[in-house]
C-alpha cells in the first residue's frame, strides 16, 4: 500500500440499498471531490459539517447527495476524509467511485482506512483487531468486549506494564555499562514484583482465550440421550423451526444437526445427536460415534430423558456414563404432557432436573432461562470485559516464558545480561500486542481479514 494515495472505497454493504455511503482519504482527497462537487467549495467549509448537492462528471448530473467533510488530523484516519452520502443504486455508486479514480483516488485496500488510523497514531493494533470484531460480533457480549478493546482498556493495561518494565531495563542496562563496578541500580525487589504482577495478568488472559470461540461463533451445547426421548423434537422447539426430522422410529437421526439462536448476551450453538445405543447399523453407529466425539468440544450437555419410559435405575445408570463425568450437565425429563409416574416425577424435582413437554413447547422458555443463568455461572459472566484472540493469546505465551526465564534469573542471582535479554523479549511480544513491535507480515495478515471500505 502506498500510504501517501488518496484512497476511495463504498464503506456500506454492497448490493442494492436506500443509501450508500463512499468515503475518500488522504491529502488530496477534498480537491478531488471538489472537481465533481460544484455546489460549494470544500476546501472552504469546517471540519465536521455537512452539505447537500449535486455529484456532476462530464457536465452529467449523476446524483444528489450529503458530503461529510473530516479535516486531518481530527478523522478517523487523521487524514482530510470526505464522505459522500448518496443514493444505494449501484450504477450510481460506481458512476461516483469511477470520477473520483479518473481524478486521481484510487481504489482502497481491505482495512486500508483502519490501517492508516493504526499508522497514524490514532489507535492501535489491537484497537484495530477490535474494528474488526466490532463489526463481526453477533451478540451482545461480543460486541461489549470489542467495544473495550476499541477504547483502550485491554491494551492501556499493556502498555503501563510495558512502560514500568523498559524503565527497570533502562536501568539494567546501565548496569551493563558499569560492569566492572559491580553496582546494580534496578531495585530487585522492585522487578521481582513487576514481574509477577505481568506473570499474573498474562494468566488471567491467557485463560480466557478459550471463550474466545465461544463469544464470536456460540457457545456450544449438545443435546444427548438414548432413542426417542424427543431430541429432535426439542431442538427444533428451542429454535422454533422444524431444523430436525421428528419421527417415532428409532435411530432416525444419524448425523450431527447443528443450528444456533441467541439466549441471554451469547449466541447459544445447539447439536442434535444420535441417539446413544448399541447397533448393528453402521450408519447409524458413525452417528452415535460423532455423538460422543462431539463431547469433547461442547460447553454443556442437555441430557434427555423419555419420563414415561424411564425408571430412577435406569436413570442413574445412564448419567453414570464415563463420558458424562466432570461436564456441565443439565438434566432434562421430557414428554411431561403424558402420563408419568409420580415416583419419577418427584425424583427429577428433587434432584433438580428441569421437567418439560418439548412436542407441546411447554417449560422451554423456563428451560432457556436455566441455560442462560447457567452459562453465567459456569462459562461466561456477563461481567467479563476483556477477551483475547488467537495471535494475543500466541503472544502471551512467549511472553510468559521469558518471565518464567526473568524469575528464574532473579532466583539464581544470574548476570545482569541476562536478565536484560530475557527481559527484551518480554518487552518486544508485549510490544507486537499492540503494535509497537511489529513487522510487515502481522500488519498483511490482520488486515487482510478486514472488508474494504473500513
Amino acid at each position: 500500500m502506498n500510504i501517501n494515495d488518496t484512497i476511495v472505497s463504498q464503506s456500506t454493504p454492497q448490493g442494492v440499498g436506500p443509501t450508500a455511503v463512499i468515503r475518500v482519504s488522504g491529502k488530496n482527497s477534498i480537491d478531488i471531490v471538489n472537481n465533481i462537487f460544484p455546489s460549494k467549495d470544500l476546501n472552504k467549509v469546517d471540519s465536521h459539517t455537512l452539505h447537500f448537492g449535486s455529484i456532476i462528471y462530464d457536465k452529467v448530473i449523476i446524483d444528489e447527495v450529503i458530503i461529510s467533510i473530516f479535516k486531518e488530523p481530527r478523522s478517523y484516519t487523521k487524514e482530510n476524509i470526505v464522505e459522500i452520502s448518496c443514493h444505494g443504486s449501484e450504477i450510481i455508486i460506481k458512476k461516483i467511485i469511477l470520477s473520483l479514480i479518473d481524478l486521481g483516488a484510487r481504489t482502497a485496500e481491505k482495512g486500508e482506512f483502519t490501517f492508516r488510523s493504526f499508522l497514524n497514531g490514532n489507535i492501535d493494533l489491537s484497537q484495530a483487531e477490535a474494528v474488526s470484531d466490532l463489526i463481526s460480533g453477533k451478540s451482545e457480549n461480543a460486541h461489549k468486549i470489542a467495544i473495550n478493546h476499541l477504547k483502550g482498556v485491554f491494551s492501556e493495561k499493556i502498555k503501563i506494564l510495558r512502560t514500568d518494565l523498559i524503565n527497570l531495563s533502562s536501568l539494567l542496562e546501565l548496569e551493563l555499562d558499569f560492569s566492572e563496578e559491580d553496582v546494580e541500580f534496578a531495585n530487585r525487589e522492585k522487578l521481582t514484583n513487576l514481574i509477577n504482577e505481568i506473570d499474573d495478568f498474562c494468566k488471567v488472559l491467557i485463560e480466557s482465550f478459550k471463550l474466545n470461540n465461544a463469544v464470536k461463533d456460540g457457545i456450544n451445547v449438545i443435546i444427548l440421550g438414548k432413542p426417542n426421548v424427543g431430541k429432535s423434537t426439542l431442538l427444533n422447539s428451542l429454535l422454533d423451526d422444524d431444523k430436525a426430522i421428528v419421527s417415532e422410529i428409532p435411530g432416525t437421526t444419524r448425523d450431527l444437526i447443528e443450528d444456533t439462536i441467541t439466549i441471554g448476551n451469547n449466541i447459544v450453538r445447539f447439536t442434535d445427536t444420535a441417539g446413544l445405543r448399541d447397533t448393528n447399523d453402521k450408519v447409524e453407529s458413525i452417528g452415535i460415534n460423532k455423538a460422543l466425539e462431539k463431547i469433547k468440544d461442547s460447553s454443556i450437555i442437555l441430557y434427555v430423558f423419555d419420563l414415561n419410559k424411564t425408571n430412577i435405575k435406569s436413570v442413574e445408570i445412564e448419567l453414570s456414563e464415563d463420558y458424562l463425568q466432570n461436564k456441565n450437565l443439565i438434566i432434562i425429563g421430557n414428554k411431561s404432557d403424558l402420563k408419568v409416574e409420580s415416583i419419577i416425577t418427584k425424583y427429577f424435582e428433587k434432584n433438580d432436573f428441569i421437567i418439560i413437554s418439548s412436542m407441546k413447547k411447554k417449560d422451554i422458555n423456563k428451560l432457556k432461562n436455566l441455560l442462560n443463568q447457567f452459562i453465567k455461572d459456569n462459562i461466561i459472566d456477563d461481567d467479563c470485559e476483556v477477551m483475547i484472540n488467537e495471535r494475543h493469546y500466541n503472544t502471551l505465551i512467549n511472553v510468559r516464558k521469558s518471565i518464567d526465564n526473568v524469575k528464574e534469573n532473579l532466583e539464581n542471582r544470574s548476570n545482569t545480561d541476562l536478565l536484560a535479554l530475557d527481559i527484551k523479549y518480554a518487552l518486544d511480544n508485549l510490544g507486537q500486542i499492540t503494535g509497537e513491535v511489529t513487522n510487515d507480515e502481522i500488519l498483511g495478515n490482520i488486515f487482510s481479514k478486514f472488508c474494504i471500505g473500513k
